[in-house]
């Protein structure tokens, strides 16, 4: 189904997939399995953009901060 094996497999730690993700999606790699697979993604997928909106948040306190910080001298 997948081409390229090695491809997927850095493609996936590059997606900063841990290696049992790695090994669990790499062992499915068939027609049959896809529904599956594209699961997995959209879980990683989901956690990743949770931590893109968690560090969004910490940065507007932090600049919070410094418009109060410069706005009090």
């Amino acid at each position: 189904m997948i081409n390229n094996i090695e491809c997927i497999r850095q493609n996936l730690i590059d997606a900063g997939c841990d290696s049992d993700f790695i090994e669990r999606f790499m062992s499915m790699n068939t027609e049959k399995q896809r529904k599956e697979m594209l699961g997995m993604l959209a879980r990683q997928r989901s956690a990743l953009l949770d931590n893109v909106h968690a560090d969004e948040r910490k940065i507007y306190c932090l600049d919070h901060l410094v418009t109060k910080l410069k706005t009090n001298n």
